[in-house]
């Protein structure tokens, strides 16, 4: 469940006083999500997401979220916008969290998403990608290379109780990122948590990407290798080269990967595998026992790493590469 700060109708009245979108006609909490508190609110101009920010979001990136999704916005992109209030702001206060309006947007998210939808979400990637260039605003991703090891010096005490033997494991692991992650491919702003839940679909027709809390600065093409790990492995854990396929050519049909981006994608899968798996490892070994957070098995990420180390090219994702003209 994700909501963890409640709210009073006669403050969340207050609360939209300030903006120009009528009154209140209903709310009521939103179940998924984990990071922050979400209501969906109807008034008589329409339906909007209110989100609090939890402690875990730290207030001053709030600028850069809010202030990416309009840029996006501005440039095409299918997303929520953030509403001003009357003075302009798009911040305000609730139960003393810091608060947003956000525009609804129509869809739902795919449970069995299919090799059709993961060519649009590798298109949508790559739009955001593109979109995303000219932002003025930066976030470092502290959940990128540097981020790891003291992420896992939290848990590597505990980790062989998720696993036998998994410390040893992901300690060499750790060493081997760190000593060949690359830093001289295409960077910009990247979603970072492109997962079927960010994702709307209206029939087969991508609607719109939200949840743009963890986007920040790095690699474009990590974002793609996150997007594998995503989208294209079954629930029994295996890749699905037609996904992979489907969306790295929906990718390239927009923003084709340069030869080092392709080059690197096996180890940025493995990177990327590797910090779904530290931040699910930690919550797991953390979270106290009758937490509302729907604990997220570690050993899924772990399973996807030790496929991407037997990678040997991005062929094996699935990946086309056009023949030059003669």
């Amino acid at each position: 469940m994700a909501v963890y700060t409640d709210i009073s109708e006669d403050d969340l009245k207050t609360f939209l006083s300030a903006y120009d979108v009528g009154e209140l006609t209903s709310y009521k909490g939103i179940a998924e999500g984990v990071e922050n508190s979400n209501f969906l609110l109807h008034t008589t101009t329409g339906a909007f997401i209110l989100t609090l920010y939890e402690k875990r979001v730290d207030p001053g990136d709030l600028p850069f979220f809010l202030g990416l999704m309009q840029h996006l916005a501005d440039r095409g992109l299918n997303c929520p916008l953030p509403l001003a209030r009357t003075d302009g702001a798009l911040l305000g206060t609730l139960s003393g969290r810091p608060a947003a309006m956000i525009t609804f947007l129509e869809g739902m998210w795919l449970r069995k998403p299919e090799a059709a939808h993961c060519r649009e979400v590798g298109r949508a990637l790559a739009e955001m990608h593109v979109a995303g260039e000219g932002f003025a605003l930066t976030r470092e991703n502290a959940l990128s290379v540097s981020g790891w090891r003291p992420l896992w010096d939290k848990a590597k005490d505990r980790a062989d109780e998720v696993q036998p033997g998994v410390a040893a494991e992901i300690a060499a692991e750790l060493d081997h990122l760190e000593a060949n992650w690359p830093s001289d491919l295409p960077a910009g702003v990247i979603h970072a948590d492109l997962f079927p839940d960010n994702v709307f679909f209206l029939g087969e027709n991508l609607s719109g990407v939200i949840d743009f809390y963890f986007a920040c600065n790095d690699l474009l093409a990590y974002d793609v290798s996150i997007c594998l790990n995503a989208w294209c492995f079954e629930k029994d854990g295996a890749f699905n080269m037609t996904k992979g396929m489907a969306l790295l050519a929906g990718y390239q049909s927009v923003r084709p990967l340069t030869a080092g981006e392709i080059a690197a994608l096996p180890l940025l899968a493995r990177g990327s595998a590797l910090r779904f798996f530290l931040t699910r490892l930690y919550d797991w070994l953390t979270t106290p026992a009758g937490a509302l957070v729907v604990k997220k098995d570690p050993l899924e990420y772990l399973r996807k790493l030790q496929f991407h180390r037997s990678v040997n090219t991005a062929l094996e994702y699935g990946l086309t590469i056009s023949e030059p003209d003669a």
